[in-house]
């Protein structure tokens, strides 16, 4: 019955000539984009539902990584998540972007869909977004080192070398902050230390 499983999740992924498996990580990323920035460059061109929402930080995703490189689109016994699993994350994310989070890191944490969304759930109630960028009301441009200051000083433990922002298009675009498998911060590998190297970055107000 395994092997079944096993031939069926290959048959579902897309060819890789590696297949990466689920559980190969030591701990993960949470993804936190700038949703006017994400908006602006990506999502209203596919008329995603999420550019109509006004937040700022949202919940991307939650990747598995490894000390050197990450998984992706891995071979899993697990199920697909159902339309309900998927629907009960539109308060986070869309339905659409929560099946293509599971698709391809989902797949790799080695845990049941529910299990997984439950974790990304966690992990971003675990991150505290600085009480300034919860509000913001006009657009604002900053260096990147002040954000990534913003971040570790709101949120007691987590370090300098275990965030990184990065920018697109001389705005903000994401917060990615990592995190052991039990979401305890800790330091991001070195090859996920890409911070934004612009003296200033724009953040477009919600």
């Amino acid at each position: 019955m395994r092997i079944l499983a096993v031939m069926l999740a290959l048959g579902a992924a897309p060819a890789l000539a590696d297949h990466d498996r689920a559980g190969d990580f030591t701990h993960y990323i949470l993804a936190l984009s700038w949703e006017p920035t994400w908006c602006a460059l990506e999502g209203e061109a596919r008329g995603a539902e999420e550019c109509s929402w006004g937040r700022g930080f949202v919940l991307h995703g939650l990747w598995p990584q490894r000390e050197e490189g990450w998984p992706a689109y891995c071979l899993t016994v697990e199920r697909d998540p159902s339309r309900r699993e998927t629907n009960a994350m539109s308060d986070l994310m869309s339905p659409g972007l929560a099946w293509h989070q599971w698709k391809k890191h989902g797949r790799c944490a080695d845990l049941p869909p529910t299990d997984y969304f439950a974790l990304m759930r966690e992990a971003f109630a675990r991150v505290t977004v600085p009480e300034p960028l919860r509000r913001l009301e006009e657009d604002i441009s900053l260096p990147p080192r002040v954000l990534e200051e913003a971040f570790t000083e709101a949120n007691p433990g987590l370090m300098p070398d275990g965030i990184t922002i990065t920018c697109e298009g001389g705005h903000v675009q994401e917060v990615r902050i990592c995190l052991t498998k039990d979401l305890a911060f800790r330091d991001c590998a070195p090859d996920t230390r890409r911070d934004c190297r612009l003296p200033v970055a724009m953040m477009d107000r919600p």
